[in-house]
């Protein structure tokens, strides 16, 4: 039977970096995949990181099963550092909580818990929005539909359309919202847009779905927490998918986690044995050494403060990138005002590149980009952003 198989088509994102890996070309750049790189490009191990396994090591007692729904431990810094220690969803206990494979697998387990216990909800994703979403509801057995975010003729949020749509949702569906350092813009709601964001969706009766993958990337740690505490008011339902692999470095160590927020603390037990259901029919239970990293670190105020630094450290270079990448354009007369990559934040930028564009960046100078035109800034070093700069030049001559 399985001679009558077919191929599956590459992934969008990570079929190019098959690709690259494949290419030949000794200067070959990759701007596709969502990894940070350092000056050098390297995907550095942050310090902390390093120092909290050596910890680890001595101290490991045992590799037996987590619990369903993971480390308590870990489920306590992870609410904290996303909602505020003294949040009153946080204080109230009112979030059930999911250590989860990556964030990836925090939006799986938050597609299945809701066609399990909301079925008749449709879940609206910005246009665009990261390839893997549609992707992962599908097969969770999650309708979908789409709301408008991008601007295409000013590089800028589609806010007013954004609320209108907002407006017409049906109440009980839910709604995907980047928490920060949208994938694929790079445009993110300031916190006034954040609040009138917020009290559209309450006054809808929608559920907020937030996908908070880049925390400490556009702004800072908790400023980039802005979104979700908008939505985080007393008594509101709200879930929020985190993942740990961009700031913490742990892409291979899949370090994610769920948080439901419940109306009430008395709710909290019903939910947390849904989702513990819908996590035993799939992985059972989560793997354990990346989360126990950030564990570490978070309770430690000297690897903490280490780490914000090492965040810091990040999010500063990507914005260098950045302004640097819009004079490199200049510079080498590529035509339009890209001034707009500048004022993006995280690690993607809609670069407005066509598709025809990219094809050709790829084939003429082995230069890796998505096909919608989504670049990431952090794939850009000292050593070639002039060459990416001068191949665009190129190509739109």
């Amino acid at each position: 039977m399985f001679e009558t198989i077919e191929a599956a088509p590459r992934d969008a994102i990570l079929g190019l970096t098959a690709a690259f890996r494949e290419d030949k070309r000794p200067e070959k750049i990759n701007l596709s995949v969502g990894v940070y790189q350092d000056e050098s490009g390297k995907t550095p191990i942050l310090d902390c990181v390093r120092a909290a396994e050596q910890r680890l090591a001595d101290e490991a007692a045992s590799k037996s099963y987590l619990p369903i729904s993971g480390n308590g431990e870990y489920g306590e810094v992870v609410r904290q550092l996303a909602f505020g220690a003294e949040h009153e969803a946080v204080q109230s206990g009112r979030i059930a909580f999911a250590q989860t494979p990556g964030g990836t697998g925090a939006l799986r387990v938050a597609g299945e818990f809701l066609r399990t216990n909301v079925p008749q909800a449709t879940l609206w994703l910005s246009e665009p929005t990261w390839p893997n979403h549609p992707n992962i509801f599908q097969a969770a057995g999650v309708s979908l539909q789409t709301y408008p975010y991008f601007d295409q003729a000013s590089n800028s949020l589609a806010f007013e359309e954004m609320l209108a749509a907002i407006a017409k949702i049906p109440a009980g569906d839910a709604i995907l919202l980047h928490g920060c350092c949208h994938n694929p813009t790079g445009i993110d709601p300031t916190v006034a847009q954040w609040n009138q964001i917020a009290d559209a969706v309450h006054a809808r009766g929608l559920i907020p779905l937030l996908d908070f993958a880049y925390q400490g990337f556009a702004e800072g740690i908790d400023q980039d927490a802005a979104g979700l505490r908008a939505l985080a008011r007393p008594g509101a339902e709200l879930m929020v998918c985190s993942s740990f692999s961009k700031n913490f470095g742990l892409y291979r160590e899949r370090v994610g986690a769920l948080c439901v927020v419940c109306p009430k603390s008395d709710t909290v037990v019903a939910v947390q044995s849904q989702l513990n259901r819908v996590i035993r029919a799939n992985y059972s239970n989560p793997p354990a050494h990346g989360a126990a990293i950030v564990n570490c670190v978070l309770r430690d105020g000297a690897l903490r403060s280490g780490w914000e630094d090492e965040v810091a450290m990040m999010r500063n270079r990507i914005n260098g990138m950045r302004e640097q990448f819009v004079d490199q354009l200049a510079e080498h007369g590529v035509p339009g005002d890209y001034s707009f990559i500048a004022q993006q934040r995280g690690m993607f930028s809609f670069s407005g590149l066509t598709k025809e564009q990219v094809d050709a960046l790829r084939e003429d100078h082995a230069i890796y980009a998505v096909g919608s035109g989504r670049i990431n800034v952090a794939g850009l070093t000292p050593a070639n952003i002039g060459r990416v700069a001068k191949a665009i030049s190129e190509i739109s001559s």
